[in-house]
């Protein structure tokens, strides 16, 4: 690992604990994003475009890892501070409680991932990115601040790890970061006016984020359903 990439973990990690402290809801994804956007953006102007990718792979692993442990341990309930974070929680633990909801129904939740992943792409290529990982941030902390309510609602530890983050939601969430690196260098490279070989170079990436979109969509349809009976057997 290189040095920067220690950095941008170790400034994830302390942005949580410092926006809790200050109560800005607004602040936390900003905080969240800032230095791995940076990260990200000099990399790609340097013409490393794996290691921007590498940087935006880890920076999603460490939103999950700190924002998901911070939340568990925080002496209050933070859900007023997270964007959406308590409308999705009780959206989740309904499902989870009943059945009922989109989270197993295909014909539900597929119209609403493909509108999010319309406006992720529009959204990546007219701000670089900067809003669409934005939004990103916005999205790791309210799934992380689901997982950590099954925590605090006494779910056992070793459910919380193995069935809190989904599959299919790890699969989106790699493919999004995919998607918004190589998507941000269009406007990124006219800005900063560096050698830019357009998005025929970026293909394989595309192609890996696509088939990262269908794994959600899939294991979304498949395993939703039998996912929501193991946590209600431990979600009292």
């Amino acid at each position: 690992m290189k040095r920067s990439d220690g950095v941008l973990v170790l400034l994830t990690a302390l942005s949580y604990p410092v926006a809790l402290l200050i109560g800005s809801r607004w602040l936390l994804p900003l905080l969240n994003t800032l230095p791995a956007y940076v990260l990200m953006a000099r990399r790609l102007h340097a013409g490393d475009r794996a290691g921007a990718l590498r940087a935006t792979l880890l920076w999603a692993v460490a939103l999950a890892v700190c924002g998901t442990v911070t939340f568990s341990l925080w002496p209050h309930d933070v859900g007023p501070t997270v964007l959406n974070g308590e409308r999705y929680r009780d959206e989740m633990f309904h499902w989870i409680r009943t059945g009922e909801g989109s989270e197993g129904d295909i014909r539900l939740f597929l119209p609403q991932h493909v509108l999010h992943l319309a406006a992720f792409l529009a959204l990546s290529l007219a701000s670089a990115s900067v809003v669409s990982i934005s939004m990103g941030a916005v999205l790791m902390n309210y799934m992380s601040y689901y997982v950590a309510s099954l925590a605090r609602a006494g779910v056992p530890l070793a459910t919380v790890v193995f069935l809190g983050w989904q599959p299919w939601a790890i699969a989106r969430v790699a493919a999004f970061c995919a998607l918004g690196t190589v998507l941000a260098e269009p406007l990124l490279s006219r800005l900063y006016r560096y050698r830019y070989e357009g998005l025929r170079a970026a293909r394989p990436v595309i192609l890996a984020a696509a088939a990262g979109i269908l794994a959600d969509w899939v294991l979304k349809a498949v395993l939703a359903p039998h996912w929501g009976l193991w946590l209600r057997a431990a979600l009292r």
